[in-house]
């Protein structure tokens, strides 16, 4: 089956670090360009992340530059977001992307994570 699933997220006070991690099955990871993008509750969806194939960083958001991290281990079939100095407005369901920017076409069901004190 082709899918993506997302783990990693929960609840943490401001200032805190969570790692993000997705794995991938029924297709080739390493073929892909990969993404992580949030939802928050009310608001629209937020690109904030991408990585190429070949693990270099192509995309940082300027809500999350400088704080946040992407990853991946091609054979380990994974993608990461390391997430460092969160905030309360970083609240939302994170979730992994096939594809980079308009081109994703798989997505995960997400991970929730909650920054509150």
């Amino acid at each position: 089956e082709v899918q993506l699933v997302e783990s990693g997220g929960g609840v943490v006070q401001p200032g805190g670090s969570l790692t993000l991690s997705c794995v991938a099955s029924g297709f080739a990871f390493s073929a892909y360009d990969m993404s992580w993008e949030r939802e928050a509750l009310g608001k629209r969806p937020e690109f904030i992340s991408a990585i190429s194939r070949d693990g270099k960083p192509m995309y940082y958001s300027p809500s999350v530059r400088g704080r946040f991290s992407i990853s991946r281990d091609n054979a380990n079939n994974s993608l990461y977001l390391q997430m460092n100095d969160l905030k309360s407005e970083d609240t939302a369901r994170y979730l992994c992307g096939r594809g980079y920017g308009v081109g994703i076409n798989l997505r995960g069901q997400g991970t929730q994570v909650t920054v509150s004190s």
